[in-house]
């Protein structure tokens, strides 16, 4: 073997060892988690009977009691279909602010990241409990939530895309004189609009699921009506409520993805 080759394998070592510390460090991160949240899964193996007696409480459904759900999962529809939209219009401008190539002064674009960083490091649910201490508990409380979360969500979305665009057209415009709107208008766009539209119809799937758990914290909607069911131990109307949610989120989900297909 010559020395040129012993050098090679001498290199090659350390590189392969790389993959094996990786995962003993993933491993020793796992752990130590699960030790400082206290998970423990001979625990959860014991709560598995307790679950079977839930389950069993739930069966069969009241589906009496499902005319009283319909007016509030309407109402939970709506106030994800207020909250998208006023979120998803109000990110338009934020989102061309935080795109680099568009925005050629840095601070605006570094001020326009630290405002959207703001909002999404806050959660929905945390947004909700604010909105209702302030406005009052309602469905006024979730809209308010969603709408910040939308604008959290769609921005970021929006402005990365923004920055992957191709920028052929951006500088033919620019040789030919275009100036700043035109530039915007007939260049960027065109490139983004299928993609926003999706991530709205995609931010609408999302907010319909965290609508329906807003009302934990009084922000209306069909979590309030199922958080009294829980309170009232009345399994058997939680399961109605669950299983109609789901139905509702099914058939939402598969509009959604339809109508991005048909987008993108």
């Amino acid at each position: 073997m010559t020395a040129s080759e012993q050098r090679g394998k001498q290199l090659q070592k350390p590189s392969s060892l790389k993959p094996a510390l990786s995962v003993i460090f993933i491993l020793l991160l796992l752990f130590g988690s699960a030790i400082r949240t206290d998970a423990s899964l001979v625990e959860l193996i014991q709560g598995i009977p307790e679950m079977g007696k839930l389950f069993q409480e739930m069966y069969p459904p009241n589906w009496s009691y499902l005319s009283t759900v319909i007016d509030p999962m309407i109402e939970t529809i709506r106030m994800a279909i207020i909250g998208t939209v006023v979120g998803s219009l109000l990110s338009i401008p934020v989102a061309f602010l935080a795109a680099r190539n568009v925005t050629q002064i840095p601070v605006l674009s570094a001020l326009a990241r630290f405002i959207l960083n703001l909002v999404r490091t806050i959660p929905d649910l945390m947004y909700a409990g604010v909105f209702a201490a302030i406005v009052g508990y309602g469905m006024l409380a979730g809209t308010i939530a969603l709408a910040f979360f939308s604008f959290g969500l769609v921005s970021k979305l929006t402005y990365e895309s923004i920055e992957s665009i191709d920028p052929g057209p951006l500088e033919a415009m620019t040789a030919v004189g275009a100036n700043k709107l035109q530039w915007i208008n007939f260049g960027v766009v065109p490139q983004v609009t299928a993609q926003f539209a999706a991530y709205v119809l995609y931010t609408f799937e999302v907010n319909v699921r965290a609508a329906a758990i807003l009302g934990f914290v009084g922000a209306g909607g069909i979590g309030l009506i199922l958080q009294r069911t829980l309170d009232r131990l009345r399994y058997d109307q939680a399961a109605t409520i669950i299983l109609f949610t789901l139905v509702v989120v099914l058939v939402i989900d598969y509009i959604s993805t339809k109508l991005r297909e048909k987008l993108l």
